[in-house]
């Protein structure tokens, strides 16, 4: 039996997308198994016919990209061969794991140019490696739409609990949440570290209310993402991506360190084997901005990079943890020496920003020899830069958060933390489950 769909935010982006008068192909990215399928099913329910082509499942209609034929050409004998009409205005076509047709995927800018009234989705996973080839297939005819995992928002939804979110939305630093409802939301916090965002285990969470079910499904979402290391690159060996794919987590709260990442590999390897991890969407960099003005991108300072995983849930999973300290515990210090509030902190501000451009990480940190201290994350609000300092618990100093604000003659900085809304003079602080109300809020 199809499980019930789960709302995501961006199911507003496809349809607004689908009325628009003049659309460019919408090309769907990210991870495997993020719900990019899922949501553009979902779209479908709002088209009188629905065309998916599966290019990794139907081999031989990579054939009718293989010719010289127009859109118009293709659809014909698309139409004939999965015996459903496409007519512009009430079909939407759909080609999923379009990866694995490159003529597939040069042919989109021509749906573009040569039939702008049909409907075209296309989406994949491992897409990044085929665009690398492919490096000019569609500038100004494709726009891409980014999917994450889902975020905490979501997940409340997920669960029936839209007043909840509604309630945190309208909260700030001045105007508190009533004490009930915040420990209620760390409550539902925890829950969403251990599920995690992946769309699978939060469906299995959701009609069941197991923790333990949804973790056998992180078992074997974890266990096919491994697979997969195997089709990123023949000439980097699936051991050693796993090989670093493991240091990602190890190292989370720090610089990351090359020559800890793999047994008996060049750093030049373990960069390989890192790029292609972040290709694949499995993995994001948090890089060192030097932050003296916008945009925030201008002064990085590559060597100094922290990487962090795809989702929450399932970087427990590969650090094999007790859940239960999570539950019961007032201060995330117990994983990882706090890397899962980070993580978490990360991911929600990735999810937060647009999905047609979604922001990069940046964090800021002092040189050794000029002393020791560390902003988490760095985003940038209009014109003004906004320093966010991460604490695991409900205590804990700011002095590097002060300190960089004194230095750059920043007005405001963000602590985000277990702790209600408050503030602390030029200092704001917003709960972990909340951090996104930082792009959210009006």
């Amino acid at each position: 039996m199809e499980r019930q769909y789960l709302s995501r935010n961006v199911d507003k982006e496809l349809l607004e997308w689908s009325k628009e008068t003049n659309r460019k192909v919408l090309l769907l990215r990210g991870a495997r198994q993020v719900g990019k399928s899922s949501a553009v099913r979902h779209l479908a329910r709002s088209f009188k016919n629905f065309v998916e082509v599966n290019f990794e499942n139907k081999k031989g209609v990579h054939t009718f990209f293989e010719q010289d034929l127009s859109p118009q050409e293709i659809c014909t004998q698309l139409s004939a061969f999965y015996n459903t009409p496409i007519v512009p205005g009430e079909t939407l076509l759909f080609f999923d794991e379009i990866q694995e047709c490159l003529p597939a995927i040069s042919s989109l800018r021509y749906f573009y140019e040569q039939y702008p009234e049909l409907h075209v989705v296309a989406a994949g996973s491992l897409l990044e490696f085929a665009l690398e080839e492919l490096p000019s297939f569609g500038v100004g005819r494709i726009r891409s739409l980014y999917m994450f995992p889902f975020s905490f928002d979501e997940f409340l939804l997920a669960m029936g609990e839209g007043l909840t979110v509604d309630a945190y939305r309208k909260a700030t630093p001045q105007k508190p949440l009533l004490q009930p409802i915040h420990d209620k939301l760390n409550l539902r916090l925890k829950t969403f570290l251990i599920v995690g965002g992946m769309p699978e285990a939060v469906a299995e969470y959701v009609n069941t209310k197991d923790l333990l079910k949804a973790q056998n499904v992180l078992k074997d979402i974890l266990d096919s993402l491994k697979a997969d290391f195997g089709k990123y690159r023949k000439r980097v060996p699936a051991l050693r991506i796993a090989e670093v794919f493991g240091s990602v987590v190890k190292q989370a709260r720090d610089k990351f360190v090359y020559e800890h990442a793999a047994i008996q590999a060049t750093n030049a390897q373990v960069k390989q084997a890192l790029d292609l991890l972040i290709m694949a969407g499995l993995v994001y960099p948090i890089t060192h901005t030097a932050a003296n003005g916008i945009p925030l991108g201008a002064e990085i300072n590559l060597k100094f990079q922290r990487f962090t995983l795809m989702d929450t849930g399932l970087f427990l999973q590969v650090l094999n943890l007790d859940i239960s300290e999570i539950l019961i515990s007032n201060d995330f210090k117990v994983v990882n020496q706090g890397a899962l509030a980070e993580i978490f902190v990360g991911l929600e501000l990735m999810k937060a920003s647009s999905c047609f451009n979604p922001i990069a990480l940046y964090y800021w940190q002092k040189k050794k020899d000029e002393g020791n201290a560390q902003v988490d994350f760095l985003i940038q609000r209009g014109e003004q830069i906004i320093p966010i300092e991460v604490k695991s618990g409900t205590q804990g100093a700011m002095q590097s958060l002060r300190l960089f604000m004194a230095e750059k003659k920043i007005k405001t900085g963000i602590r985000t933390s277990l702790e209600n809304f408050d503030h602390y003079e030029d200092i704001e602080v917003y709960p972990m489950y909340a951090i996104s109300n930082l792009y959210k809020s009006k």
